[in-house]
């Protein structure tokens, strides 16, 4: 009974039903998003700033072997075709070099004032190729009395053509048309500027496969695996490596190139094969004479052709193209701000005067930006303007002393090949920082960019195969000149690319959407106008002396 008098026990109590909480996921792209960085940050020395005069002048001589690999290929195409002898292709070369030293001196001093190195382009083969066509049917005494006579046709024909570089530029043309870029318009004409030299990439490599891909491979491991994996045990070792392995892989895939020629591995092969595996199949250095100064009209005196001096105007325009996205890209790989218009403008007159230059010293072939060298600003990290100006003192050097410069000269192509596969592709991706500065999700700006990177690369692949299984352009009228503007203007991807681009992006839906183009950026880098232009143009653009007085400011 006593038990049945106790209170009831207290309820339970029962927990309320669990919630789920959503799980708060961070925003989209958190952690994967980087703000646009208008320079690199990873450059141990921009365009105004100079490592120890040691390593100036072994960077200089790494400069000047790159650009000699590109100079050999060019005058391996167009002197046999001339009918030149293997003295006469030593004599182009030792022009070639000559001119690019003044060329690249001019322009670090007076023209951009970018690290840029001026060389002989590929832009010239096709006018080059015509002129020599043109004679080949001729009687002459002797192969190197026609070689002499093409050579003078196309002398007279460059220094006509290159006026229009020069109307061009200092009239400020130039500088108007550059006025209408934006990011959208760069983004692909940059990229193709590096791989629209594909061609002399892995396909050259793969002419001579046992020496171009122990280099390509031996380049990649010293320049960036072996700095990552050893840089906890000297940092001194890991700094060499990381700036002069070129130096020491062409060295050691060169000896061994000469070991595998001198122990007979190449006797038995193709001659197309031995030239270009073996060390001492090029002829150039018993061929070329120890001491050579270029002087005005060493072939005589130069043809003047209305027809082939249009047809070479078509070359000199592509020249003008392809170095101004070549420009663009020197800038980001060496610390400046993006080119003024009037800089730009002044650039190709100047690169007109050049090859004014060329035509009476002798050169088959005008000159443009040296793309191979704009790959090693980045791979070395050294953008310092005083490089490439000491360089021009080695292709100078090298040009004269004949002997000195057939030696290097003999370095075997595909190991320059190899090394284009790296310095190529550096400078095509610098193309796609360009886009950080535009909006990247715009459907318009997607169209643009991958309309004329396509047809920046295609149009050029279809000019190509055609000229190689027709023997001709596809441009075939009555005009021989005007098929050389064609066949040239269209087998050159920026220049396809920056047409395409150009009007595609000031024509399609082009008002209203100034911010989604990159314009707000990057107009105060194109305009010199005072209070609209960016400071920092001056930092990098202007003059090493004062010569506003003298010459009006919109050619500045």
């Amino acid at each position: 009974m006593g038990e049945m008098n106790q209170p009831p026990p207290p309820p339970v109590a029962v927990p309320p039903p669990m919630v789920m909480q959503p799980i708060m996921h961070p925003p989209v792209g958190t952690g994967a998003v980087f703000p646009p960085h208008e320079q690199f940050h990873h450059l141990a020395y921009c365009v105004h700033s100079n490592p120890s005069w040691v390593q100036v002048a072994a960077l200089a001589f790494l400069h000047y072997l790159v650009m000699l690999g590109s100079t050999v290929m060019l005058a391996s195409t167009i002197v046999p075709a001339m009918g030149g002898t293997p003295g006469d292709k030593a004599r182009v070369i030792q022009s070639f070099l000559f001119m690019s030293g003044i060329n690249t001196l001019l322009q670090t001093l007076v023209g951009t004032r970018l690290p840029t190195v001026m060389n002989a382009s590929f832009a010239f083969v096709v006018p080059v190729l015509s002129i020599a066509k043109d004679f080949e049917q001729n009687n002459y005494a002797s192969s190197h009395q026609r070689f002499t006579h093409t050579m003078r046709a196309t002398q007279g024909a460059l220094i006509v053509a290159s006026i229009l570089n020069m109307i061009l530029g200092f009239s400020t043309i130039w500088g108007a048309f550059a006025r209408k870029f934006s990011p959208v318009i760069m983004t692909p004409v940059v990229c193709v500027v590096g791989l629209g030299l594909f061609a002399l990439g892995f396909p050259q490599v793969g002419k001579c496969v046992e020496i171009g891909l122990p280099m390509l491979i031996l380049a990649v491991v010293v320049q960036q695996y072996v700095p990552y994996y050893f840089h906890h045990y000297h940092e001194r070792i890991t700094f060499l490596f990381e700036r002069y392995s070129l130096l020491l892989c062409i060295g050691i895939v060169w000896a061994f190139a000469a070991i595998l020629t001198a122990a007979g591995a190449y006797n038995h092969v193709s001659l197309k094969t031995q030239q270009h595996c073996r060390t001492d199949k090029s002829y150039l250095i018993s061929s070329a004479p120890w001491i050579k100064i270029p002087y005005p009209f060493q072939w005589g005196t130069p043809i003047f052709t209305a027809g082939h001096s249009f047809g070479m105007m078509g070359a000199v325009l592509v020249s003008a193209f392809e170095s101004t996205g070549a420009h663009f890209a020197t800038a980001r790989l060496a610390g400046a701000t993006p080119p003024p218009a009037s800089v730009l403008s002044r650039s190709v007159g100047l690169q007109g005067i050049g090859m004014f230059l060329e035509g009476i010293f002798g050169a088959p072939a005008g000159s443009s930006v040296s793309v191979e060298n704009i790959g090693l600003l980045g791979l070395t990290k050294v953008g310092s303007r005083r490089v490439i100006q000491i360089s021009t003192g080695f292709m100078i050097f090298f040009s004269i002393f004949g002997k000195f410069g057939a030696f290097f000269a003999s370095i075997p192509l595909p190991i320059f090949a190899a090394i284009f596969c790296i310095l190529f592709g550096i400078v095509a991706a610098v193309g796609v920082s360009y886009m950080q500065f535009a909006n990247k999700n715009s459907m318009r700006n997607i169209y643009i960019i991958g309309l004329s990177l396509f047809l920046g690369i295609s149009v050029p692949q279809y000019f190509h195969e055609y000229t190689a299984s027709a023997s001709t352009g596809p441009a075939r009228t009555n005009a021989g000149w005007f098929n050389d503007i064609i066949n040239t203007v269209f087998a050159s991807g920026p220049t396809v690319s920056l047409i395409v681009a150009s009007i595609l992006d000031n024509t399609l839906e082009f008002r209203g959407y100034e911010n989604d183009r990159g314009l707000p950026w990057f107009m105060p880098f194109l305009h010199r106008r005072k209070g609209y232009s960016d400071p920092r143009n001056d930092e990098f653009y202007s003059f090493p002396i004062r010569v506003h007085d003298v010459i009006p400011s919109r050619f500045l």
